[in-house]
């Protein structure tokens, strides 16, 4: 994978910030460190100030994992395209089967998991996920966890730091949501900066000239093509981004 910070890539931000581009990012973990309590996790302020100012000059969306109702106090005040939640189910997805779907599959799974230590399940209404960060046996409680969710059915499992989410089957992924938000605001490309498996879905999107991805933290076998040293980075990418698209802008104004 390629530092996206390295000299040898501003060339291709560069490019980027001339077109017409949408810009995409998940929320933990890449505009937000990772944190013990996921109900703490918040944007430092520096990165807060900077993603506004990006949103004035690009076409800029949120996809998380988190539902719509849980990121949306997370990020307000800064004036996004779009918030799209539960790994791209949430809004243009999300039906009143799924709904009672998952609803369901909280009433089966919680007494089946109420005595794994650490171990924590978050209804999003339209999906759940099941938290490992606080267990200290993670192996027997993800066995576990396995275990119950076999006997759900039909479902979409997908994978992250330290945590399972569980969809129901048929559910869009992070990749067709940003593309559903390229066509939406008629970009001619798309970037996207994600850290985990969930972002996965996106990576392997990747087309050449069309979707650009970052990861963040170098991880082999990642279908990204890009990365950042880690989630400190973050700042450093939205300025430079900025710069390189004020630049542009005033380059074109002096060659009128």
């Amino acid at each position: 994978m390629k530092h996206i910070l390295a000299p040898a890539q501003r060339e291709l931000l560069a490019q980027l910030s001339w077109s017409n581009t949408l810009l995409g990012f998940d929320f933990d973990g890449t505009l937000a460190p990772i944190v013990t309590d996921p109900l703490r996790a918040n944007l430092r302020p520096g990165t807060r100030r900077l993603l506004a100012e990006l949103c004035g000059l690009y076409p800029c969306v949120v996809i998380s994992g988190r539902s719509i109702e849980d990121l949306a106090p997370r990020l307000a005040g800064v004036p996004l395209r779009a918030l799209v939640g539960n790994h791209g189910l949430e809004p243009w997805k999300a039906t009143e089967e799924m709904r009672r779907r998952v609803a369901s599959w909280r009433r089966r799974l919680g007494p089946r998991l109420l005595g794994l230590q650490g171990v924590e399940l978050e209804d999003k209404t339209y999906s759940l996920a099941i938290h490992l960060r606080r267990a200290r046996a993670k192996k027997a409680a993800r066995a576990a966890i396995l275990e119950a969710l076999g006997t759900l059915g039909p479902a979409r499992l997908v994978g992250g730091k330290q945590v399972i989410n569980v969809l129901p089957p048929g559910a869009p992924h992070k990749g067709l949501a940003l593309e559903r938000e390229r066509e939406r605001w008629g970009c001619d490309t798309a970037f996207f900066l994600g850290d985990d498996e969930t972002d996965e879905d996106v990576f392997a999107m990747g087309t050449p000239g069309r979707l650009f991805c970052v990861r963040v933290g170098a991880v082999r076998g990642s279908h990204a093509a890009y990365c950042l040293k880690s989630q400190l980075e973050i700042d450093g990418l939205l300025d430079r981004l900025i710069a390189l698209r004020k630049d542009g802008v005033s380059q074109r104004r002096h060659a009128r």
